[in-house]
């Protein structure tokens, strides 16, 4: 039985649609097998909620009297970019706060940075914006120091360039002499711990492994509001191997996103300060899949021992691409807090917080079921006509339904 977008849009609209979570698409699916499931299910919800470094936000602060042109600027001694327009900034979430240590004495604290402006923007709080610009006839000005608050914004947008990654590594340390300090927390040398970074079966394009309904154009939970994903995001490469089930192996798909900052909540979009490493932002993102039929039906109903990780090991491995993944580990291991790797139990940690994600499909699910939420059709993430060809060859091998 197949549905088409304006099928369960207009099922939204009467108030008869019928919506589960990721986590309860799983049971329907044992229970009435992936027809059954297609049938009885309009929409499947899901959510993630980790730190996604390649973010940033858009600002307009409207014009000074008399009028200034930005050279550069600082929001709260952040450094932001002017080099758009008069008038508009990009502050990107990693960005550090000028004057900071960094790793001169390592591992650097680092207090704060771009992800905490974006944060206090969104909470509401005054910002301290300095500019400084060299002046021209028509932007005469040429320093402002002054407070912005969103409110008095003309625009502030939330626009990531790579945000969702579609699987993503085990990071480990097996060096036998320090503790590293990476983007994936600190590792503990010989194997003292192991960090991942996914909410695995909730995760929005686990769900999609082929990107048939997460596209160009999808409407999103973004941030405690809704946006959209604009394009693929930076990295995004669909090639990569797959398991029988479609779901890649390592990190393949990204999203770039965009959203009205003025309409989130700050309890999604969190400044975070890695210890050794810098700042980022931890970004609350949810995607409504429909049930087109009885494959997306399967493919929503993946179980986080379906979904296997590469460990890699960051003290050279990542550093300087030195040899391949030292084993794979799936998500029901890596969520039971240990994995055995040479011999050796490994305890595990996540970055993302896997209840965040949960609350964010039981968000996005009440949403749809109000009638507040309608899903868009997408134009299909391809980044070239090079690795759309080696992707459509995957696509169409067959999916093997006994994996679920």
């Amino acid at each position: 039985m197949a549905k088409t977008y304006q099928e369960i849009n207009e099922k939204i609209r009467r108030g008869e649609v019928v919506v589960v979570t990721a986590e309860e698409m799983i049971d329907v699916v044992e229970e009435d097998g992936p027809a059954g499931a297609a049938e009885k299910v309009d929409v499947v919800t899901t959510g993630t909620f980790g730190p996604m470094c390649s973010s940033g936000a858009v600002l307009n602060f409207g014009h000074s009297t008399p009028r200034i042109k930005v050279t550069q600027a600082w929001l709260n001694d952040v450094p932001a970019y002017g080099g758009l327009a008069a008038v508009d900034l990009y502050v990107g979430a990693t960005e550090v706060v000028e004057g900071d240590p960094l790793n001169a004495q390592h591992p650097g604290e680092f207090h704060y940075g771009g992800g905490h402006v974006i944060q206090e923007l969104i909470a509401g709080k005054d910002v301290r914006l300095r500019v400084v610009a060299y002046g021209t006839d028509c932007y005469p000005r040429k320093e402002l120091d002054t407070w912005i608050n969103i409110a008095d914004l003309n625009e502030c947008t939330l626009l990531n360039p790579r945000n969702c990654y579609q699987n993503y590594n085990v990071a480990v340390n097996v060096s036998r002499d320090r503790d590293i300090y990476t983007y994936m927390g600190v590792l503990k040398q010989e194997l003292g711990n192991a960090n991942y970074c996914s909410a695995g079966q909730l995760s929005p394009l686990m769900n999609d492994p082929y990107y048939r309904t997460i596209g160009i154009g999808t409407r999103i939970f973004l941030g405690g509001a809704q946006g959209y994903v604009f394009w693929p995001g930076t990295q995004h490469d669909p090639t990569v191997a797959r398991a029988e089930n479609g779901v890649p192996k390592g990190g393949a798909g990204t999203l770039s996103v965009v959203g009205d900052m003025k309409q989130m909540d700050a309890k999604w979009v969190v400044g975070v300060s890695m210890y050794g490493y810098g700042v980022s932002l931890t970004v609350g993102v949810g995607a409504a899949i429909p049930i087109l039929d009885e494959e997306m039906a399967l493919y929503t109903a993946v179980k986080d021992e379906d979904i296997v990780a590469p460990i890699v090991d960051y003290s050279r491995g990542y550093p300087y691409n030195e040899g391949g993944p030292l084993g794979y580990a799936n998500y029901k291991q890596l969520r039971s807090g240990s994995i055995e790797l040479d011999g050796k139990q490994v305890p595990t940690g996540s970055l993302s917080s896997y209840p965040r994600a949960r609350e964010i499909a039981a968000i996005l699910k009440d949403w749809i079921q109000r009638g507040e939420f309608y899903l868009t059709e997408p134009v299909q993430l391809l980044p070239s006509a090079d690795s759309g060809r080696a992707f459509k060859a995957l696509r169409e091998r067959p999916v093997q339904p006994e994996v679920v």
